[in-house]
């Protein structure tokens, strides 16, 4: 952001795998409007994302009753999940639309949500929503574990559980495992075994991540497989969260839309460190606004 810039107006975005949702701020900190569209993984595609980030954006206006002309004097942080390095945000900065903003920063969506958990102090986060990742900040210094993606991982997710939900019921149909309700179940879902084939070739993440309510539905049903599969994700989380105190986060924040489900199935261990984030991700993203343009953003390296 350049030095001499006041802006009058901040924008945060939380860009997910499901939903993209816009926060507009006053200099003051009044939430002036606040709206949501469709997905802004930037993994589905850059147009997409941007798409839906502005369709959000212009939400959030709308209900303040502001228009675009209020960009050059707005500050923008985005906070993206799919964004794994710096070439990430270099290219996601690049294919922005032509809007004028005052000032415009970009991160991956562990970064900006930590931030707003800790608002900026020594802590870590794991989101367990579409997709998982955890991140720490330590004595300034950014710690990414996990986030590798949906194809490779994502364990601790929504969406993975979804997939190893799918997995468990053609596996029972086949006779490879025993059935039970769940399984018969989440085929029924389909209509036919064959169906999920046609299914998966077009299924997104967060298609994946729909199916996790039926899991919860059979598990408090008492169906062992449904208990298996959530306990698995529940483990999946205790092991990123229990490194990052390795790491030297003092308390970690359990966020995104999977949190309050998987919580009760932590282990005790990982309930003792978690914390309640100070902030929400939108306000990180905020506070990542109102960063200089030499603040530290912890990524990967590129490969």
């Amino acid at each position: 952001m350049k030095s001499k810039f006041s802006p009058a107006f901040y924008i945060g975005v939380d860009g997910g795998g499901t939903k993209c949702r816009a926060r507009l701020r006053n200099e003051i900190g009044d939430i002036l409007g606040e709206a949501e569209s469709g997905p802004a993984n930037i993994r589905l595609g850059l147009e997409l994302a941007w798409s839906n980030i502005m369709a959000s954006i212009d939400k959030a206006l709308a209900k303040a009753g502001l228009t675009r002309d209020i960009f050059p004097q707005t500050a923008v942080g985005l906070g993206l999940a799919g964004v794994v390095t710096p070439n990430d945000c270099t290219r996601t900065l690049e294919a922005a639309p032509k809007a004028g903003f005052g000032a415009l920063r970009a991160a991956a969506d562990y970064h900006v949500a930590c931030l707003g958990a800790f608002e900026g102090r020594d802590g870590g986060i794991q989101i367990a929503g579409t997709g998982s990742s955890g991140y720490a900040i330590i004595s300034g210094k950014g710690h990414p574990v996990g986030g590798w993606g949906f194809v490779l991982s994502e364990k601790g997710s929504a969406a993975a559980l979804g997939r190893d939900a799918v997995a468990a019921a053609l596996k029972a149909h086949d006779g490879l495992a025993s059935d039970s309700p769940f399984t018969r179940a989440l085929i029924a879902h389909f209509g036919h075994p064959a169906a999920i084939i046609d299914w998966s070739e077009r299924a997104r993440p967060s298609d994946y991540g729909a199916l996790s309510p039926i899991v919860f539905d059979h598990a408090r049903q008492r169906d062992a497989i449904a208990i298996g599969l959530i306990e698995q994700t529940a483990a999946d989380i205790d092991t990123f969260i229990a490194h990052q105190i390795k790491l030297g986060a003092p308390r970690v924040c359990l966020v995104g839309g999977l949190g309050p489900h998987i919580r009760p199935w932590l282990s005790d261990a990982t309930k003792a460190v978690l914390a309640e984030p100070a902030t929400d991700i939108l306000d990180g993203a905020i506070l990542l606004a109102r960063q200089s343009d030499d603040a530290t953003i912890a990524l990967r390296e590129d490969a």
